[in-house]
């Protein structure tokens, strides 16, 4: 199945967290890595009163399950030192499932398509240099066409090629 995942951090080395979050996903013997975006810094969304992140996003091949790959980065992330902490705050690394193939999924603490991502230049400006023409499997719409529809694109700049 064609997976995208979004990374984000703002504490710490936060470039050698997105790069290590990487690592680790690539790692994982179900999962092949396909593609990645440049990393991106960004001003913080939801909480504003907080530092900047490092932003990427990666499209892997797995025939893990969506609940399973969930669970998977929740542990990447607790073993990266992230903490349950304010919704929108500071962490050392956030892993999200943005498109898991063309499936739709409303579960408790999983939703595919993620929800917000159609509103976060964070999301599709990386989403966008590595997969445009991606059609979102409930709005009917292209990445490319929804950062285009997306005001405030502001406060997105890239850092790197790759990760």
């Amino acid at each position: 199945m064609r997976v995208f995942i979004s990374i984000g951090s703002n504490l710490g080395d936060r470039v050698r967290n997105c790069r290590e979050a990487v690592r680790r996903v690539a790692a994982n013997g179900g999962i092949r890595l396909v593609k990645e975006s440049s990393l991106y810094e960004t001003e913080p969304w939801g909480v504003v009163d907080q530092g900047p992140f490092i932003n990427s996003v990666i499209e892997i091949e797995t025939q893990t399950g969506p609940r399973e790959l969930f669970e998977f980065l929740k542990k990447v992330e607790s073993a990266m030192g992230r903490t349950q902490n304010e919704r929108w705050g500071p962490r050392a690394i956030d892993l999200d499932i943005i498109f898991y193939g063309d499936l739709s999924i409303d579960e408790e603490g999983l939703t595919v398509p993620h929800q917000s991502m159609r509103e976060r230049a964070f999301v599709l400006v990386p989403l966008n240099e590595i997969a445009p023409d991606l059609i979102h499997p409930v709005l009917g719409k292209t990445v490319s066409e929804l950062l285009r529809d997306l005001p405030g694109k502001g406060g997105v700049q890239r850092l790197t090629e790759k990760i």
